[in-house]
């Protein structure tokens, strides 16, 4: 069962706490970057972010997350995967690690050690660079209960600009889930038997189950179930994330076999998904992107033109994230997943 554990394991974090509103926030214009695994070097570790996040940090030492740490290089399949490519190591090979481990690199001796599975800096983004940024209130005395409206944009603005990805902009969340659960490496599925990433994600059923830590709004005492206008624009961003990834994924395409042939078909589902969804709305950045994805053939050997489409997508889903009147997406209600089908 080892496509179940992978999918599991891969789960994003992301699914925090700030409803989005109908005008551009402090974080407009930030630059948008793919996300990619989190730098070693620049990991800080659980123990930074457990003062603030203690009841986030319990919720995920019960997921498979947390527990992919102890368990997953354990396991007879992934054992199968890593000897049919040659990997002596699944803890210690880069192509494992970048989506089921964190890696910290210990400055002073420059060794590097794995020291969480899929963990807060997976998701949010390594935070030596921008934790400061998060902490910081607007000065001494000051909480994040008494900090002030305009205090709190600046400051997950210039969060987001130094690296984190903060759930204000929920588009940056999905980035990060849609990174691992698209398997962008062809020889990790064609040669070693992995699958092609998570088939079935959907971006709401899949964070507001299991690993969803929404403490946040509540100051810790309750993990919150989003709400339904923050559903609508995650519903949508991860559809819009799911086509940037699979365009990504469908870049590194080199043979006509079955990576290639799956990442290809999934983008062009995506892309399917997505001109559905702007025909039922009004929201004229949709358009913008399926424009995108238009003007790009999904071919074999295309990695430039694939790549420059996706980055421009990247853009525009902040953007759609950042932006879009939740209001003007009421007609997905009757297709969000109900919390039955939360997983």
């Amino acid at each position: 069962m080892i496509v179940r554990w992978i999918v599991l394991t891969t789960l994003c974090l992301l699914t925090s706490s700030i409803a989005l509103g109908t005008t551009p926030s402090a974080s407009a214009g930030a630059a948008v970057e793919p996300a990619s695994p989190a730098s070693p070097h620049l990991v800080v570790g659980n123990q930074a972010c457990v003062k603030c996040h203690a009841a986030e940090i319990e919720v995920w030492r019960a997921t498979p997350h947390a527990k992919t740490f102890d368990e997953l290089h354990r396991r007879p399949e992934a054992k199968q995967i890593a000897a049919k490519l040659g990997l002596t190591s699944i803890k210690n090979e880069g192509r494992c690690v970048a989506c089921h481990y964190t890696q910290q690199t210990d400055l002073a001796t420059n060794h590097t050690n794995v020291i969480a599975g899929v963990s807060c800096e997976s998701c949010h983004g390594p935070a030596k660079n921008w934790i400061d940024l998060h902490q910081d209130y607007g000065g001494e005395g000051i909480t994040r209960l008494t900090e002030t409206e305009a205090h709190r944009k600046e400051r997950i603005a210039n969060s987001i600009h130094a690296g984190m990805r903060n759930p204000e902009n929920v588009y940056l969340v999905a980035q990060s889930c849609l990174r691992c659960h698209t398997a962008a490496d062809e020889q990790l599925v064609n040669v070693g038997g992995h699958s092609v990433g998570s088939l079935d994600f959907e971006f709401v059923s899949w964070s507001q189950g299991l690993i969803r830590h929404n403490f946040v709004r509540t100051d810790g005492k309750s993990n919150d179930v989003s709400s339904p206008e923050r559903l609508r624009v995650m519903f949508v961003a991860g559809m819009i994330a799911e086509l940037e990834a699979g365009l990504r994924a469908t870049a590194v395409a080199t043979e006509k076999a079955t990576y290639g042939i799956t990442a290809a078909k999934r983008t062009a589902r995506a892309a399917a998904k997505l001109k559905s969804v702007a025909a039922k709305v009004s929201v004229p950045v949709l358009d913008e992107i399926l424009g995108e994805f238009a003007s790009v053939k999904l071919k074999l050997n295309n990695a430039d033109e694939l790549t420059a489409a996706a980055d421009r997508i990247a853009r525009l889903g902040f953007t759609f994230a950042d932006q879009v009147n939740p209001v003007e997406l009421a007609p997905m209600d009757a297709f969000i997943p109900a919390a039955n089908r939360w997983k």
